[in-house]
């Protein structure tokens, strides 16, 4: 499941220097090469298997056979966390009746850790 686009939002922005700017404020981002780091855990069940979770992100968590399939695992587990959160905000927006208004979309850089 792959995370869905954003509208407003320029798929080049994370190239090297490109800079993103508000139309609403003077606050430019720049975005580089470095991402944002989370902090995988992974922890070896008794009677075989690991359990897999990120420290960052409440619900994104997994379980495998093997420590690959576990790592495979969470980061389906992350897209489908993000996803769900999208589509959660979405239906807030809407019940909130928000939705006929024009939002505003900034990409949000964060310094890696």
């Amino acid at each position: 499941m792959s995370p869905k686009a954003q509208p407003g939002i320029d798929s080049k922005s994370e190239s090297q220097g490109q800079t993103c700017e508000s139309s609403e404020s003077t606050t430019e981002y720049t975005a580089s090469k470095e991402y944002m780091k989370l902090t995988a855990v992974f922890v070896k069940i008794p009677g075989g298997g690991y359990m897999g979770y990120v420290e960052e992100l409440p619900g994104a968590n997994t379980e495998g056979r093997t420590l690959d399939e576990t790592r495979k695992n969470l980061r389906d587990a992350i897209e489908q966390v993000l996803e769900v959160n999208r589509e959660l905000t979405e239906e807030t927006i809407s019940e909130l009746g928000l939705s006929e208004q024009e939002p505003i979309r900034e990409q949000l850089v964060l310094a890696a850790a």
